[in-house]
């Protein structure tokens, strides 16, 4: 079997051979060090960073899921393509990868798209977890999967800070996709002893992130200004809206940790634990700002649903792994601008 041994002296087929009484024992396996992992969507803004961050430590052996049409996203990372949503596909790309774990992170995942376009947001999001389940399912393999969920799912939280087990209340299609995936993973974990961690962060930022997410298109904004592309004017949506923001560095190194310290069936919060304005967030960047720049409210920006304030509780995982944040907010902004600005300048 190409798959990495994930029970002790057993290859995943062979433990399929196994009864469901005898491989639930195993759920709380611990890896080692090392691991050979699959990461579906590395070539996503969390998926790169993720990949980057496995591949530094020189620990363990990263494999990407792409599209045949996308490229490898670093030099020492290999690539398995596969459409999520075509579940032969998906099998074969699993088979070839033989992962002893699974990082999930292959999504439509901005909120305003998927106000725009619903059912395709539902399909991608589901429907492509589902295959994936179904495909370590007929393939008898047993790897951890991690899934990448959001806390977008809570909704409008009724106490803060808000931990694990608050009630799911999505107001947004992107929300009740990433609610169904967390439950789908859960379902799956009981129906059919899969090894499956849900994995729950709050905003996470940093270099890279599109200008479709709020900090990306500040940064993305002011660089433009700086350059003399667009007029010192920025367009804004809701600036009252209190998030809980953590650099998306910080946060994969919290993935890696619930691999190597998470339990089967357990769901994680990940973030800052604390809020801060979108108010802040624009006067920070607007600090570092080498020009005056106005601001205006831009009613597209607008989300038809949209929560005041999130703050995290992230006692659970702190506790379990010894996580904790090291990038101050300020670096971070100071990191998304200073890549915005050499887009900007390759593109004159």
């Amino acid at each position: 079997s190409r798959w990495s041994i994930a029970v002790p002296l057993l290859s995943p087929f062979a433990v399929s051979q196994m009864s469901r009484c005898s491989l639930a024992s195993h759920h709380n396996f611990r890896y080692s060090r090392s691991m050979r992992i699959l990461i579906t969507g590395i070539n996503g803004f969390v998926g790169r960073h993720l990949a980057e961050h496995l591949s530094a430590s020189g620990r363990h052996q990263v494999i990407g899921l792409t599209r045949k049409t996308a490229g490898a996203p670093l030099a020492d990372v290999s690539l398995v393509h596969a459409d999520l949503l075509d579940p032969a596909q998906t099998r074969s790309a699993l088979a070839d990868a033989a992962p002893d774990t699974i990082f999930h992170l292959a999504a439509q995942a901005n909120v305003p798209q998927s106000f725009a376009d619903p059912a395709g947001t539902l399909q991608t999001n589901m429907q492509s977890q589902l295959n994936l389940f179904e495909a370590v399912r007929a393939l008898g393999a047993d790897p951890l999967v991690l899934v990448a969920v959001s806390n977008e799912i809570y909704g409008p939280p009724s106490t803060l800070p808000v931990d694990e087990d608050a009630p799911l209340r999505p107001v947004n299609p992107y929300a009740v996709s990433k609610a169904t995936q967390d439950l789908l993973a859960y379902q799956y974990f009981a129906a059919y002893h899969m090894r499956t961690i849900r994995l729950r962060p709050f905003n996470h930022i940093g270099p890279r992130q599109s200008d479709k997410y709020v900090t990306g298109a500040f940064a993305a904004q002011i660089a433009r200004i700086e350059a003399g592309l667009q007029e010192p004017l920025m367009r804004v949506g809701n600036l009252s809206a209190e998030r809980d923001f953590t650099d998306v560095r910080d946060i994969v190194r919290a993935y890696e940790l619930a691999a190597l310290h998470g339990e089967a069936g357990a769901a994680y919060n990940i973030g800052s634990d604390r809020a801060v304005s979108i108010q802040h967030i624009l006067d920070r960047f607007l600090a570092h700002s080498r020009v005056s720049i106005r601001v205006e409210p831009d009613p597209a920006r607008m989300r038809p649903t949209d929560v005041p304030r999130v703050v995290c509780d992230s006692r659970r995982f702190r506790s379990l792994t010894g996580w904790e944040p090291q990038i101050p907010l300020e670096q971070t902004l100071i990191d998304i601008l200073d890549v915005w600005r050499e887009v900007r300048q390759e593109n004159l």
